[in-house]
């Protein structure tokens, strides 16, 4: 996409080769990055996809390096002179590339940045507006960055995104999809946690996490959202009550759409990560600050994953298509008007856990039925596959947190159904002349999902490496390595320390009053 090439696939995918131990691997691509990768090419990329995808894997590397060395080996002869902080010094490199984008009126930075020249450039779509998923989530990033090498303007210039956010008060904590560089503002009413909308909520209570819980500011406006989504997003299906994320294209005073993009599946995982703070839900249930809050978004994110099993179920490939719609009653029953508002619920002394099962089994009924399947629908434009991780990654976070085998049994399934229909595989010659045998060359995404045999498409997008393959392989991992009480991963996937603020790296904005 660029001359001379980003190294999108090989950064993208290097701390996944460090976790799977492929150290001859990780050995070629560092002799790349060390001698072939640049930053400096006149052109322009996306903001928020060369942060969480480029800067983000080169800092995992750096850290993986630090924390397990014999993972990542960063001293052989083929590097030659290389020095220990080479991820790092790109890192640093390309971040001060990436800062002109934040040179705008408001500090929003704009949607694309020209590497050569450091200069943000306008949206040519949408109005000029940015997303606002991408404006904010880039905290994580620069935030770790600020903290390894001691600069305090990488923090300050990705925290005034979050402050100017939360200054136009959101109703309910959601917000619309699009943001004004220039002015700063929300722009239209649509609000979704699919594409545009999904990681601004991610990095909330990310933040929270990776400064050690030290800036509640930004677990104040999780649980803002957490009751926005509670209240005007989620919905029950018309048959087998299957709990639906929905949006709300005209704004909270819309009407609900039962459109599920298969990002909205990063959110079963998000919440539970949310409700434990990452350790195991046995013992967050013995904690002081335990509430019926937090058991019932325990609950929420078990149905949500139920639900975003059922996306993959539904197909005969047993791969979930792009987006899938789901069949509602003319007037959709909202989980806000059937269960009471937990706090509410704790003085009237009823209990969060009538929640558990209210969705019928994914299974036969007695008589043969599958009320389930009649809820869900793909329209003919939905039925690709892009090979995305936000299904697995949610099932990741649900083992590690509930320690449910159901999720590692569900992830199997989805592993299976990955390597016989996504496969490129070629034959390769026996030296004895015997049968030939086949062996896998690389994977694809799909153009249909929803037939069998699947149609194929020549094309394998990075976070397949980055992100799907890296969650897979966790799923089935020791809950110790990598865990969650230490670390947060960003969007996409690269794994980044906790760490305490110090010195001028601190929260330095305070919300407005509520006029």
């Amino acid at each position: 996409m660029v001359q001379n090439g980003m190294g999108w696939m090989i950064v993208d995918s290097l701390d996944t080769m460090m976790i799977m131990n492929l150290t001859s691997q990780v050995r070629h691509a560092r002799q790349w990055i060390s001698t072939s990768l640049h930053h400096n090419q006149d052109h322009d990329v996306s903001t928020f996809e060369t942060t969480i995808r480029v800067l983000g894997g080169l800092l995992s590397a750096h850290y993986l390096s630090t924390k397990y060395p014999t993972l990542a080996p960063i001293a052989d002869a083929d590097v030659g002179a290389a020095s220990e902080d080479l991820y790092i010094e790109k890192a640093t490199d390309l971040a001060d590339r990436l800062l002109g984008a934040f040179e705008t009126p408001s500090g929003i930075p704009y949607s694309s940045v020209n590497l050569n020249k450091s200069e943000g450039l306008r949206s040519h779509s949408d109005g000029g507006a940015a997303s606002t998923a991408e404006a904010t989530s880039v905290q994580l990033e620069f935030k770790y960055l600020a903290k390894l090498i001691g600069e305090p303007e990488y923090w300050r210039v990705v925290e005034k995104v979050m402050a100017l956010a939360d200054a136009q008060k959101p109703q309910d904590g959601l917000v619309p999809i699009y943001i004004n560089a220039e002015s700063g503002k929300f722009q239209g009413d649509n609000i979704r946690l699919g594409s545009r909308g999904d990681s601004y909520y991610e990095y909330l209570i990310k933040q929270y996490l990776q400064t050690s819980k030290q800036e509640p500011v930004y677990k104040e406006m999780w649980d803002e959202s957490m009751q926005g989504i509670r209240k005007h997003l989620l919905a029950f299906s018309k048959n087998a009550k299957l709990l639906v994320l929905g949006e709300r294209p005209s704004g909270l005073a819309g009407a609900l759409s039962p459109k599920v993009d298969h990002l909205v599946c990063f959110m079963p995982g998000t919440i539970a990560l949310g409700a434990t703070g990452g350790e195991p839900l046995a013992t967050a249930r013995k904690s002081a600050d335990w509430s019926q809050q937090r058991e019932e978004e325990i609950l929420i994110s078990r149905e949500l994953m139920k639900t975003c099993w059922a996306t993959y179920l539904q197909t005969p490939t047993g791969l979930a298509p792009e987006i899938t719609h789901f069949v509602l009653d003319d007037n959709p029953v909202m989980m806000a008007d059937k269960y009471p508002d937990p706090k509410s619920a704790s003085e009237a002394g009823s209990s969060p856990h009538e929640l558990k099962g209210i969705s019928l089994p994914l299974s036969p009924q007695e008589d043969g039925s599958e009320p389930w399947r009649e809820d869900l629908e793909i329209h003919r434009g939905d039925r690709h596959n892009l090979q995305r991780p936000e299904t697995v990654e949610s099932l990741f976070y649900m083992y590690r947190v509930t320690g449910d085998e159901i999720y590692r049994e569900w992830g199997w399934e989805m592993f299976k159904s990955f390597v016989r229909h996504t496969a490129v595989v070629e034959d390769v010659s026996a030296t004895d002349d015997s049968t030939a045998t086949r062996r896998v060359k690389s994977f694809t995404s799909l153009g249909n999902a929803n037939t069998v045999p699947a149609e194929k498409r020549d094309n394998m997008e990075s976070f397949w490496m980055a992100e799907t393959l890296k969650y897979f392989y966790l799923l089935f991992s020791d809950r110790d390595f990598i865990s969650l009480e230490e670390h947060v991963f960003n969007t996409e996937a690269h794994p980044l320390p906790r760490f305490a603020l110090t010195g001028e790296l601190k929260t330095g904005w305070q919300r407005k009053a509520s006029q």
